[in-house]
């Protein structure tokens, strides 16, 4: 089991410690997809699994999800969340052992979701529709600090409910001086730099596990293909993820940092737990 970098008390020691200013943000890696973002003292959980869910689940098929790193924190213990997403469907992304207490622990949370999903996640987390908040692209929300905004996520494909809404979505969320794109699961499709180019992206959270069928799972990005989009849209900082959860389906960093230097791009590789701060471009 890999061990978390920071984790319970110490995590959440980190947390409330973490300088509280406009001029810079912080982020901690949850693993899997799981980012928590923090600025001004506001709190935003892009896609957490704070779960043992899916290890449960699948323990008796053929396809264990044999987890591979340790949990970072009981969700129930997060009691300061103002604002948590859920991209799409897939129980490491839509957990309700995590959504649920989470919920609890923070009873004015806004749970934001595709449009799409609106029906399906308030059933898995035995809430009413309208107590989520739906979107979908080109319809921003407000979120008190965080403008959120949505953009297509391809898993593999674009898919569409009959409403015309995307199941699969990205999140870029604007707050002070700063942008973070936070893809989901997605491959890349033709024009998607173009979506994101309505925003100087200072910090990209992209998948690298790749697209493999023998898996029988839908894709992602690979480690080359994560550090190639981050350049292309002009990311400040790509964060990659997605990786050491479930031992059937992960990939290493190696192939995404040595891309990110050949290109130039600026990265950082994340352990579970740990956090990353970062200031406004040119401070």
């Amino acid at each position: 089991m890999i061990e978390a970098l920071q984790k319970n008390d110490t995590l959440l020691a980190d947390i409330r410690q973490a300088e509280k200013s406009a001029d810079q943000f912080h982020v901690w890696w949850f693993g899997q997809s799981g980012f928590l973002i923090q600025w001004d003292g506001r709190h935003l959980l892009f896609d957490p699994y704070l779960s043992n869910s899916l290890t449960r689940k699948y323990a008796e098929t053929d396809k264990p999800h044999v987890r591979m790193t340790e949990q970072v924190i009981d969700p129930g213990r997060l009691d300061f969340i103002d604002v948590v997403t859920s991209s799409h469907n897939h129980t490491d992304h839509l957990d309700a052992e995590t959504l649920i207490p989470l919920i609890a622990a923070n009873p004015d949370i806004q749970v934001v979701v595709p449009s799409a999903n609106q029906r399906f996640a308030a059933e898995r987390l035995k809430v009413a529709p309208d107590r989520l908040t739906p979107m979908d692209v080109a319809h921003p929300v407000s979120c008190g600090a965080f403008e959120m905004h949505a953009v297509p996520s391809a898993h593999n494909n674009l898919d569409h409910d009959e409403q015309g809404f995307h199941k699969y979505l990205g999140f870029v969320a604007t707050f002070g001086p700063f942008s973070v794109y936070h893809s989901g699961d997605t491959l890349r499709y033709y024009g998607m730099p173009d979506w994101l180019s309505k925003w100087r992206v200072d910090l990209a959270l992209l998948p690298i596990n790749g697209n493999k069928p023998e898996r029988r799972v839908a894709g992602n990005l690979n480690g080359e293909e994560t550090a190639q989009l981050a350049h292309d849209i002009g990311a400040g900082t790509v964060v990659p993820c997605h990786y050491d959860m479930f031992e059937f389906n992960t990939e290493t960093p190696e192939l995404f940092e040595e891309t990110c230097r050949r290109l130039d791009q600026p990265f950082k590789t994340m352990k579970s737990g740990e956090r990353l701060t970062l200031s406004a471009r040119g401070c």
